[in-house]
């Protein structure tokens, strides 16, 4: 059987059916990418979103501002006597509160990608499925890296002088980006669990505030009742603080370090799956 070329059409040859289906068979499949590469196309892709709508960086930029100004200048002379001295204690907290907040917008992207349909897309390729899911936690480690880098800088401005230098900074960013990114496996699992965005949004707002203000970002525990202070004590969000704090004061603090680092685990381990096993059945 021959297909010929539609009337008024120039030059184009006939076709038979039997050559291009030889064609097809005979061409090479692409090879299939691995895992690595998957998942750095989707965390560039969620880079390409930022730059698309800069307003996503409002959040990681003018939010850790504000808040290292308003409690360094509204509590830091009631709590440590000078805002500079409030400052040493609270930019570390600081810098870990804005950071794990924003984790939250992770589960509201998956939510908005599966309102739009683009997850149906995703499935149908020939990739390793967690790709997808990996991929938007890589784009949203450059924005926690911004707000890093935001609030050093603001308190840098105002007097804050770590200790441990460079290397003490850089290992506390590091183990910060470490747990941000284990951490943002819950809101990824609310992201798939929950109908809409704004329920994305409240729920996990419920969740986020009482771990990152039960914590102490902002003050010793030591002054909390004690029923407070056995809550705060197993916050995970303490032991990032400390271990933050510890290592930007040129410490080691080797228990709140690997206390970080067995919750970091422990993220990824249950929510992970959970959020996968989802996915798939989606």
């Amino acid at each position: 059987m021959t297909t010929t070329a539609p009337a008024g059409s120039k030059d184009l040859a006939s076709v038979s059916a039997e050559s291009l289906a030889a064609l097809l068979v005979a061409m090479e499949r692409p090879a299939r990418p691995s895992a690595l590469s998957a998942s750095l196309t989707f965390g560039w892709r969620a880079v390409l979103k930022i730059k698309h709508v800069p307003e996503q960086l409002f959040d990681v930029t003018a939010f850790p501002v504000m808040m290292v100004l308003m409690y360094t200048y509204l509590f830091g002379g009631a709590l440590a006597g000078t805002p500079g001295e409030y400052l040493q204690y609270l930019l570390p907290g600081i810098l870990v509160l804005s950071v794990v907040m924003i984790t939250m917008y992770t589960g509201v992207s998956v939510k908005a990608d599966i309102e739009k349909g683009v997850f149906d897309r995703f499935r149908t390729l020939p990739i390793w499925r967690p790709s997808t899911m990996v991929g938007y936690l890589l784009g949203d480690a450059l924005r926690y890296t911004i707000a890093s880098m935001v609030m050093l800088t603001v308190g840098l401005v105002l007097g804050y002088r770590p200790a441990g230098g460079v290397g003490g900074v850089a290992a506390g960013v590091a183990l910060l980006l470490v747990f941000s990114f284990a951490f943002s496996w819950i809101w990824t699992m609310f992201g798939l669990l929950l109908r809409t965005e704004k329920s994305v949004m409240s729920v996990s707002m419920m969740v986020i505030f009482p771990l990152t203000f039960l914590s102490n970002v902002f003050v010793d525990p030591r002054t909390m009742p004690g029923w407070l202070q056995a809550f705060v004590d197993n916050n995970p969000v303490t032991h990032l603080a400390s271990a933050v704090r510890g290592l930007m004061a040129g410490g080691w603090p080797a228990a709140a370090t690997v206390w970080t680092l067995g919750w970091t685990a422990l993220f990824v381990l249950v929510f992970g799956p959970v959020t996968m096993r989802l996915y798939n059945r989606r």
